[in-house]
C-alpha cells in the first residue's frame, strides 16, 4: 500500500436538502475520511450517499442542497467556500471525474480529440500542435488503437469500452493529483470490466496519484483496491484494508460481502440483515 500523505482530508462532510416542513433533510451526516497517494474504495447500496459524497469533494451539488464541513482540503488547499471560478480551475487540473457511462458524458456532435483536448484548452497555455500531440499520447496511454485516426472519430462510433477510456483519458491528460471515479465499470462486460479496472490502477499508479472508487463491486475491490469505506444511510460505518473484505466483522458489511453474485448463491435466498440491529450498533 502506498503511503497516505494526506492528499483529500474530509472532517464531518454534510449534505443536506430542504424538506417539506422547511428543515434541513441531511443524507450525508458528517463522515470523516483520508486519501492519499492510494487507492480507496467508498462503497455501499444505492442511496447511501456515496455519490453525492463524491459529487461534494467536486463542487458540483447544485442548489437547493447545503454542503458544509469541519474541515475540507485538497493538499494545502482549502475547498470551502471556492467560487464557481476557482471551483473551475481546480476541477481537471487537481481533481478529476469519471462517471459511470460515457454516452452520457461525451458530446455526440464533437469528435474525441476535441473532447480529451478540451481541458488543456481550459487550464493551458500549450499551442494547437503540442496540444494534438499530447491528446494522441494519452489516448494510446489508455491503451485504444489507432489514436490519429480516433482523434476525428465520433462518440457513436465508439464501443462502450473505448468510450470509456476516452473518458479516462480527458479526466488523466491534465495530470490531476486525485481522480474520482463513480462506477466507471458497471456499463461493461465482466471481461472489459477487469481491462478496465487494471487500467486505471496502473495509470494511477504511475503517475502518483490518489484515486477514491465508487463501487457496487466488492469482489472487485478487494481485489485492486488499498483500503474500504462501507457507507450506510450517510453515515461510514466500517473501514479496513480491501483484503479483509472476506473477513469483515462489521454485519452489515459482511452482509454486503454474502450478497455478492456468484454461480454458488444462483437460485437461493441471500442472506438479510437486521435494519435494528444496525441502528443498534450505530
Amino acid at each position: 500500500m502506498a503511503l497516505n500523505d494526506g492528499l483529500l482530508d474530509v472532517r464531518g462532510l454534510r449534505i443536506g436538502f430542504p424538506g417539506y416542513d422547511g428543515t434541513s433533510v441531511e443524507v450525508v451526516k458528517g463522515i470523516d475520511f483520508s486519501v492519499g497517494t492510494e487507492k480507496v474504495a467508498l462503497v455501499g447500496e444505492s442511496g447511501s450517499g456515496k455519490s453525492l459524497t463524491a459529487r461534494a469533494l467536486l463542487g458540483l451539488i447544485p442548489r437547493p442542497a447545503q454542503v458544509s464541513a469541519e474541515h475540507l482540503r485538497l493538499g494545502d488547499s482549502d475547498l470551502l467556500g471556492l467560487s464557481a471560478r476557482q471551483w473551475q480551475a481546480l476541477r481537471g487540473t487537481r481533481l478529476s471525474l469519471v462517471l459511470q457511462d460515457p454516452k452520457y458524458s461525451l458530446n455526440p456532435v464533437l469528435k474525441v480529440g476535441k473532447q480529451v483536448e478540451e481541458v488543456l484548452v481550459l487550464h493551458t497555455r500549450l499551442g494547437r500542435r503540442e496540444r494534438r500531440e499530447k491528446v494522441l499520447e494519452m489516448l494510446d496511454a489508455v491503451g485504444l488503437p489507432n489514436p490519429s485516426a480516433l482523434y476525428d472519430t465520433y462518440p457513436h462510433e465508439l464501443s462502450g469500452g473505448m468510450g470509456q477510456r476516452v473518458m479516462l483519458a480527458a479526466m488523466l491528460i491534465n495530470d490531476p493529483r486525485l481522480l474520482i471515479a463513480d462506477e466507471p465499470t458497471s456499463a461493461l462486460d465482466s471481461h472489459l470490466r477487469d481491462q478496465m479496472l487494471e487500467l486505471i490502477m496502473d495509470l494511477v499508479e504511475q503517475r502518483g496519484m490518489g484515486l477514491l472508487l465508487i463501487s457496487h463491486d466488492l469482489p472487485l475491490v478487494a481485489k485492486y483496491c488499498d483500503r474500504v469505506l462501507v457507507m450506510y444511510r450517510g453515515q461510514i460505518v466500517d473501514r479496513c484494508h480491501a483484503v479483509e473484505l472476506a473477513a469483515a466483522s462489521h454485519p452489515y458489511t459482511r452482509t454486503l460481502w454474502s450478497c455478492r453474485p456468484s454461480a454458488a448463491s444462483h437460485g437461493q435466498l441471500l442472506p438479510t440483515l437486521s435494519r435494528q440491529l444496525l441502528e443498534e450498533i450505530a
